[in-house]
């Protein structure tokens, strides 16, 4: 399972009305260090089919990934479907609050991916 496929995988994980940052999805992944591959991924639809992509923030809560959607404003229209708030900062900018929309991944969470991943080791960037 290739890098790529390990995001699909965690991002199918995030709840409904959640969101993830793409440090964390590369952190859950293995690769810590990989957030911007995250974000490649979610844009080029890399991580397969049915990803959940407009659920993945940058590490402030901005939604920084709209342009991979079909509207500026299609990330934020369906993150109001699943009840997320979604402040407009400045005109055009918008952002959730990570205290209250953030996926909070347990131990158990991280452990259960890392034991999906393990022995498997290819990914971009090595």
């Amino acid at each position: 399972m290739d890098f790529y496929q390990r995001v699909g995988v965690v991002c199918r994980e995030i709840p409904k009305g959640k969101v993830a940052t793409y440090g964390q999805i590369a952190l859950l992944c293995g690769k810590p260090q990989n957030s911007r591959q995250v974000g490649y991924a979610l844009n080029r639809g890399l991580a397969g089919p049915d990803i959940p992509a407009h659920r993945v923030v940058n590490h402030q809560g901005y939604l920084t990934g709209a342009k991979a959607f079909e509207t500026d404003d299609a990330q934020k229209k369906l993150l109001e479907t699943e009840h997320v708030e979604v402040t407009e900062e400045r005109p055009g900018i918008f952002r959730v609050a990570l205290s209250v929309y953030g996926w909070k991944t347990t131990l158990d969470e991280a452990e259960t991916f890392y034991r999906m991943f393990q022995g498997q080791d290819s990914s971009p960037g090595e």
